[in-house]
């Protein structure tokens, strides 16, 4: 046995080629032989490991490893393994004795084998990281190759490394069990056996493979914890701990928790702090992302698992929230967090060191809500929100983080505001409020609570002050108490007392303020009534008194702590409803996650009772019509569409009843909350509220017994709220457009109600009774080119329309008949088969009553009902009352059938008559275009008929669909001639009869004052404009000079609306006299310039009216001070945007208007639009052309705030290719002379700044560097040129002045003897 020298023979392997004397070849074919005996030699005696032949034989396979089978590789490493196995029995028993004969010669025996050990690790990685085919046997088959595997593995004999790695990992910690210090008599020796079983375990843990097994990777623990605690390896193995976390992202956590077995399993924390202090004294750049990712998730973990450790070097990691690399400033926030609640949650220390060592960490926390990196806001918030669920509510960081949170919600990144929402939901959820009164948050019974304990606090006070009066306090004590208490209420009314729900902090407060009712605050009469101390003291009163002042005292003091809770609660409810309207911002943001989060948090401020959670619940609503209801996945989560979380959001809110009700409060209850839906809902809220109800009856959400309440609730004949009876017909309409039969089985019950004695009483009931009744003839959507009509008719003759008749004509002077009469004529008109023979008869019976004679007693008709009606959404369209006046009746007289003494007749029935001539003739329109669809259908199928009964040849097929095409051409023609001449100019037409009264009536406004009659006459001529072109033609100019003259606001934003109803039928006439409703843009009402934007952006998105040169108009609305203007103008860019060109070939007409002339804006706000327009130029060859344009444009420019403008809407282009800059090259003829201006120059210099960012690294930069001298060459002269031009000015200037003196020498010689003479007479006094 030659001498073994284990640092040697581990030098000896690593460098290639390993030398054995006597190797053995296993390609020779007597592998088998060799590798039994050695085997055997080993079996026989653990010491045969030195023998020369077995030695060199053991090596050599391992050398030559691949060419041995499976049954070999298992049969050498069982034979190492049992050998070492069999060693470290026998040297267990030995090394304890105090003999170092006994067990000294088992060292070298131990080395070879934990050598052979080592070398078979590594081979056996080797294998399976090079050769995964060949070495099947080191890893198990995957994926699609896993049948080849399979197949090698066959071959080799089916032996599998991973499953012996476990195994070897652990015999490898029973040797480190042993005492090895009694073997090795240096250091180095110690290590290098060591390593042997140390570098095969960390070799195995860069494996994410292997790491995922439990064993295995408890196995690896282990022998780096017995290696660090039992022989010193603590240096070795942090350098080892610190290179896999810079070189292995996966070893992250891994190496936490072996850290965290080595403190808890084997009381080794040093390493642990010394590898945090190495840590801690790193420096990471922004450009580095893989190592401070896995360092920030080793740093995550064993906080969680060591936070007592991390809490001590937290000093040190702080330095990382300043770090350039943001993984790790999220990561020291993460640890933060996890600190905190290890504080929160012990109870090690004192409890005040703890509170203020949270104090801090929250400080810390709070400050990184302003970082510049969003991705390290949002991990702020998301660690507040787990903090939230802590048992420890930290009422005084609650405050200040709510506050924070809040102001995110404006934050620039969609995910921090996503997760602000997040926290804010948290914090009402977990609000620490709940002990006294329960868990609801309203306002107004906090507010009720808090003054009821005030003035309880402040009767007690007064009365400790009495009593305290009477005893014997030194006026400097008295003075003293004074200010204290003064001091107690100045901050229970700021709220600036820290409050804890906890019982041990109730305590502790307690305690802090108990001295104080010992020395209370007396009143100054009090004070002015203590007794003397000469006087004698009655002590039996004094010590009954004492005895009083102490249980008022007890009282005080949990009086105090009330008030304090209040207060804190009362400042927290404040906060979030003062966030309602931001919160309900988000509701339409483009981001589904963040809608998502808005929509649960007003869900969960609406059980918490907010009284502001309302608005975002009715603004909720609006998203039943998002398109995308499919499942959206963010951050790797699945979530639900929006459209479907809202149906689970208002089902949850309105339809989900407490478990503990009977079906019977369970209905009332639900149609209860239905009705109230309607209350002082809007019109764009009822119409999304119907689709909403309409999804929800389809999919079988409502169930029968809710509409049968709801009928119950409109059908009761006793006196309920208004409110009650229209909302319950108002959601059955709703329900039945989904399923007609709830309307269709309860019509008397509709005539009844609706048309009969409540509808006469209340008109707005009767409205909707109306749309109710549309329900009967079904929902069913035409199909576009269809001719089937799919609708129900009835006949005339049917109750339903004499009812419709008398609702119409019945006497009453009220603003809500007009929309009354329009549903009713709707109805009319939906159902009727002939509905112009009824319509006809109506027109004559208001004639009649219009034109009848008043009587001889003309006293004004008393006002059944105030025009302006809370709860009742105004009539879709045209608005006959302006809702910002208090009664429009206040302008006709007081009353809206009131007449003048000129009047011979009732404006008020002249009014109802014209409003009803002109929604006649505009429902005649549509009732045409029925009319015809039918007679084509029935055309249509006797060709069908005509030509299966011939079945003749593919020619007379032909020629007989030719003449059917015809044919209906000719159906088409003839309905167009009668909309056309005979509806308005026929002589057989009722209608012709009032074209000419409504021309004379809106013609004459002196004439006919009555503020209703002119609204429904305005109204009447538009609709009949829609109908004729030729009334259209005679009318039109009418109509605007109406609009440019009108003080009326709702009569201009009628006239508005109808010039785009007039547009859709005639677009040609509204085309030529465009400029003229533009100017509706300009008007001083919200609604007129509201309405106008919206018809203008219908009609050029439509292509009904050609832009010409006036979209500078619809700019400027982008920085309207009025928000919804601002975003319908950024939807109508942004729509405009979506076809082609559209922007682009406006955008110098734009930059013209708002630069130059009268229509010119400031500056900033010139540039703030521009900014936003110039966003929709994305392709590079309309930024190409407009660089050239705008170059051309500087010639022609003699201002200098257009030189300004020109040269930032050039820096707004991005300047992405060559050409863009060739072109700015080339036109610096135009520009030179503008560059001596600041600005112009500074906007040249960022255009330059794009255009290098843009740049390919590859190519160099030598024609920017040659541009930007030219610049500055010409900024220059162009500088010198300007002083110049001033030099030249300034000498003329002073040669007109010598020419001036020249030409007047009298006047010049008396200036200059003048001051002579006043110095005379000044001395000469």
């Amino acid at each position: 046995m030659h001498e073994f020298n284990l640092q040697d023979e581990i030098h000896a392997l690593q460098n290639d080629p390993y030398v054995i004397p006597n190797e053995v070849d296993p390609s020779d074919g007597n592998v088998g032989r060799a590798l039994e005996k050695a085997v055997e030699a080993v079996a026989e005696n653990i010491e045969n490991v030195g023998d020369e032949e077995t030695w060199d034989s053991l090596r050599s396979f391992l050398k030559h490893s691949e060419h041995l089978n499976g049954a070999q590789l298992s049969k050498l490493l069982d034979s190492i393994s049992s050998g070492l196995q069999s060693t470290i029995d026998q040297l267990s028993h030995v090394i304890e004795g105090e003999d170092p004969s006994s067990f000294l010669p088992f060292k070298p025996t131990l080395e070879r084998f934990a050598f052979l050990l080592q070398w078979f690790v590594t081979v056996a990685e080797r294998a399976a990281a090079t050769a995964p085919g060949d070495a099947a046997s080191l890893a198990k088959p995957k994926g699609r190759g896993a049948a080849k595997k399979k197949a090698d593995g066959k071959k080799r004999g089916e032996w599998s490394w991973d499953t012996q790695i476990a195994p070897t990992l652990t015999l490898m910690a029973k040797t480190l069990k042993l005492r090895t210090h009694r073997l090795w008599s240096t250091s180095a020796e110690r290590d290098a056996f060591v390593n042997c079983f140390t570098r095969p375990a960390y070799q195995i843990a860069q494996s994410e493979t292997y790491m995922k097994n439990q064993d295995i990777r408890l196995a690896v623990y282990k022998v780096i914890c017995l290696a660090v605690k039992q022989h010193a390896q603590g240096f070795s193995a942090q350098t080892s701990i610190m290179q896999n976390l810079q070189y292995f992202e996966h070893l992250s956590e891994p190496m936490a928790e072996v850290l965290a077995v080595l403190a808890k399993d084997f009381d080794h924390a040093q390493l642990s702090e010394e590898i945090l202090r190495e840590i801690a004294a790193k420096s990471f750049s922004a450009q580095d992302t893989k190592g401070p990712r896995s360092f920030g998730r080793f740093l995550t973990r064993i906080t969680e698992l060591l936070p007592r450790i991390v809490l001590k070097q937290i000093s040190l990691l702080l330095t990382h929230l300043d770090s350039e690399s943001y993984p790790m400033r999220m990561s020291i926030i993460e640890i933060l967090g996890t600190l905190i609640k290890e504080l929160s949650l012990s109870e090690e220390g004192e409890q005040d060191a703890r509170e203020k060592q949270i104090e801090k960490l929250f400080e810390l926390l709070n400050e990184r809500f302003m970082d510049l990196n969003s991705w390290v806001r949002a991990k702020v918030i998301t660690t507040l929100t787990k903090l939230c669920d802590l048992p420890t509510k930290f009422p005084k960081q609650r405050q200040q983080i709510t506050e924070l949170t809040i102001a995110a919600l404006e934050d620039k990144s969609s995910s921090v505001r996503r997760y602000a929402i997040a926290l804010i939901t948290r914090l009402i959820l977990t609000h620490p409020f709940g002990l006294l009164h329960g868990g609801p948050l309203n306002l107004a019974a906090w507010e009720d609570r808090y003054k009821k304990v005030k003035d309880e606090l402040d009767a007690l006070e007064k009365k400790m002050g009495v009593l305290e009066g009477q005893r014997d306090v030194g006026e400097d004590e008295v003075e003293e108490d004074k200010a204290e208490g003064e001091r107690e209420d100045d901050d229970a009314d700021e709220n600036e007392v820290e409050e804890d729900a906890g019982e041990d902090d109730e305590e502790r407060e307690m305690d802090e303020v108990e001295p104080t009712p010992k020395k209370p605050k007396r009143s100054k009469k009090s004070k002015a009534r203590a007794p003397r101390q000469s006087e004698p003291l009655n002590l039996a009163a004094v010590s009954e008194e004492q005895a009083l002042a102490a249980m008022d005292g007890s009282m005080m003091i949990k009086l105090r702590l009330t008030k304090r809770y209040y207060a804190d609660a009362l400042r927290f409810i404040r906060i979030i409803e003062h966030s309602m309207d931001l919160l309900s911002t988000l509701l339409v943001s483009t981001n589904k996650a963040e809608v998502l989060e808005a929509m649960e948090f007003f869900r969960v401020a609406h059980e918490y009772e907010f009284v502001s959670a309302q608005i975002g619940i009715k603004k909720m609503v609006h998203l039943i019509w998002t398109k995308d209801n499919n499942v959206v996945s963010e951050d790797g989560k699945e979530l639900k569409g929006i459209r479907a979380r809202l149906l689970e959001v208002y089902r949850n809110l309105y339809f989900d009843a407490p478990p503990d009700q009977d079906s019977k409060h369970v209905v009332n209850r639900i149609a209860k909350n239905l009705i109230e839906l309607t209350y002082s809902a809007t019109l764009a809220e009822l119409t999304s509220l119907e689709e909403l109800l309409r999804t929800m009856m389809d999919d079988g959400q409502i169930q029968m017994d809710i509409v049968q309440k709801l009928w119950d609730v409109y059908g009761t004949e006793r006196e309920i709220p208004r409110q009650q009876r229209r909302g319950a017909i108002m959601i059955l309409g709703m329900l039945a457009v989904a399923k007609r039969e709830v309307v269709t089985e309860r019509v008397e019950t509709l005539l009844r109600i609706g048309l009969g004695s409540f509808g006469k009483a209340d008109l707005n009931l009767a409205r909707f009774s109306c749309i109710a009744l549309q329900r009967v003839s079904g929902s069913a959507k035409k199909v576009k080119g269809s001719l089937v009509d799919k609708t129900m008719r009835l006949p005339m003759d049917n109750a339903i329309f004499r009812k419709l008749e008398e609702a119409i004509e019945w006497p009453c002077a009220s603003a809500a008949w007009f929309g009354m009469a329009e549903q009713a004529i709707n109805t009319i008109y939906l159902l009727g088969e002939q509905p112009d023979t009824l319509c006809q008869e109506m027109v004559k019976s208001l004639t009649r009553k219009a034109f009848a004679p008043l009587p001889e007693d003309r006293s004004p008709r008393p006002q059944k009902e105030v025009p302006t009606q809370p709860g009742v959404p105004p009539t879709p369209g045209f608005n006959l009352l302006d809702d910002n006046e208090v009664t429009a009746t206040s302008i006709a007289m007081n009353t809206p059938g009131s007449t003048t003494s000129n009047d011979i007749g009732d404006a008020f029935a002249l009014s109802q008559l014209v409003f009803v001539v002109g929604h006649v003739a505009i429902k005649h329109i549509v009732y045409l275009e029925l009319v015809e669809r039918e007679l084509k259908r029935r055309k249509d199928e006797a060709a069908k008929d005509k030509k299966a009964k011939t079945k003749g040849s593919a020619k007379e097929g032909e020629e007989l669909e030719q003449v059917a095409g015809n044919a209906e051409d000719d159906i088409g023609d003839i309905v167009s001639g009668v909309r056309e001449r005979e509806l308005l100019y026929g002589p057989a037409s009722l209608l012709a009869l009032y074209g000419p009264m409504l021309k004379e009536i809106c013609g004459t406004p002196r004439v006919y004052k009555n503020v209703y009659l002119r609204r429904a006459a305005t109204i009447a001529l538009s609709k009949f404009m829609c109908v004729s072109s030729l009334y259209c033609e005679d009318n039109l100019l009418l109509l605007f000079k109406i609009m440019e003259t009108s003080r009326d606001p709702t009569m201009r934003s009628n006239i508005v609306i109808a010039l785009g109803d007039v547009a859709i039928s005639f677009s040609n006439m509204i085309d030529e006299n465009s400029n003229r409703l533009y100017d509706g843009l300009a008007d001083q009402d919200l609604t007129v310039k509201k309405n106008t934007l919206m018809v203008l952006t219908h009609l050029i998105l439509n292509g009904m009216i050609k832009v010409k040169g006036q979209l500078g108009e619809m700019a400027k609305c982008l920085e309207d001070e009025e928000t919804r203007i601002a975003d319908l103008a950024k939807l109508f860019f942004s729509e405009l945007a979506s076809k082609d060109n559209a922007v682009y070939n406006n955008l110098p007409d734009v930059i013209s208007h708002l630069s130059t002339g009268e229509h010119a804006v400031d500056e900033e706000t010139f540039q703030r639009t521009m900014k936003y327009i110039f966003s929709f130029i994305e392709k590079e060859k309309q930024a190409e052309n407009i660089v050239e344009k705008l170059c051309q444009r500087f010639r022609l420019a003699k201002d200098e705030r257009q030189w300004r403008d020109i040269a930032f809407c050039m820096s707004m282009l991005p300047f992405k290719s060559e050409r863009s800059m060739k072109k700015l090259i080339e036109g610096l003829p135009f520009y030179q002379d503008k560059l001596h201006e600041e600005t112009v120059f500074k906007r040249f210099n960022e255009i330059l700044s794009k255009a290098r960012s843009n740049k390919q690294a590859t190519k160099p930069d030598t024609e920017l560097k040659e541009f930007e001298q030219i610049l500055l060459d010409f900024k220059a002269k162009g500088e010198e040129d300007h002083q110049f031009q001033e030099q030249v000015g300034h000498h003329a200037e002073k040669v007109k002045k010598r020419a001036v003196k020249r030409e007047h020498p009298a006047n010049e010689s008396l200036v200059s003897v003048n001051p002579w003479l006043s110095r005379a007479s000044a001395s000469g006094a």
